[in-house]
């Protein structure tokens, strides 16, 4: 019976996050069935400090580990636990049917691609992008190699480029500003076969921090939708866009790209499976 109430609740940290807790039949895990995520909130950047994304995380994983995920939370990472995170997450999970990556936190755009920013980074300009950042794309075409399971990636990180026009001091005390003009917010992707890619904002928009609040507005919406039984994962990242879009009047509307095959929702309904039907 604990064992149950375990599952189906995550207790005292989800009530703490604002997630309702449910009593859904169908919330364990199928027999058999292996589902891991990679958790990462990144807040205390050198430059441009974030409110929400530590506590974005912190929320996803507590959830995530309530619906049966193996979970590895990573807070504030360096550059070196940034990248070394995504390379063992892709390797160690060849075997689940289930991965979710989730990263709050800053990211931009480089000719094309997408890079999220370690906390400790301090980039100048364009040409040091590659050097100091992860890049998505790399993690993206990783997961697609893996023939089994389904791979879900979420990223709230959707906002301007922190360094555009921040004055750095350099390491002889000369002050710079960042060489080069990057493009607002992230640029579309392509998901592989048999994965889902979802950004809190559409490609090119702004998804700006939310100090009035412990969670994103983005995240805050995908905790609610997550605890919805039978709801297929398509539709549940729809029902986060409206909840969005109707709450910033538009301004803010999340994008995904799928190429998924297969049948997932977070929780099953009281059949034990997914409702396409809803």
């Amino acid at each position: 019976m604990q064992a149950a109430r375990r599952r189906l609740c995550a207790g005292l940290a989800l009530a703490a996050a604002g997630v309702p807790c449910l009593a859904a039949p169908g919330a364990s895990a199928v027999a058999g069935e292996r589902k891991v995520a990679l958790v990462i909130g990144n807040s205390a950047y050198r430059v441009g400090v974030l409110k929400n994304p530590v506590n974005d995380a912190q929320a996803v994983a507590a959830s995530l580990r309530a619906l049966g995920f193996e979970v590895l939370l990573r807070e504030n990472t360096s550059l070196r636990d940034l990248i070394e995170s995504f390379r063992q997450f892709s390797l160690s999970t060849r075997s689940a049917s289930v991965r979710v990556v989730y990263y709050a936190g800053h990211g931009l755009q480089l000719k094309g691609r997408n890079y999220l920013l370690p906390v400790d980074t301090e980039i100048r300009g364009e040409d040091e992008v590659v050097a100091k950042s992860a890049d998505l794309n790399e993690l993206l075409d990783r997961l697609g190699d893996t023939k089994q399971g389904i791979n879900i990636v979420i990223l709230d990180a959707c906002r301007n480029n922190p360094f555009s026009g921040v004055e750095l001091v350099g390491p002889d005390g000369r002050r710079l500003k960042f060489r080069g003009a990057t493009p607002a917010g992230l640029a579309p992707v392509e998901a592989p076969l048999g994965s889902m890619v979802a950004f809190s904002t559409a490609p090119g928009g702004v998804a700006l921090d939310n100090p009035g609040d412990k969670n994103s507005l983005y995240t805050k919406h995908l905790l609610i939708s997550m605890q919805s039984p039978g709801l297929p994962v398509e539709l549940l990242f729809k029902q986060v866009r409206l909840g969005v879009a109707r709450e910033t009047g538009r301004v803010q509307v999340p994008w995904e790209s799928s190429s998924l095959t297969g049948e997932f929702c977070f929780i099953r309904d009281t059949n034990g499976s997914c409702n396409p039907g809803r």
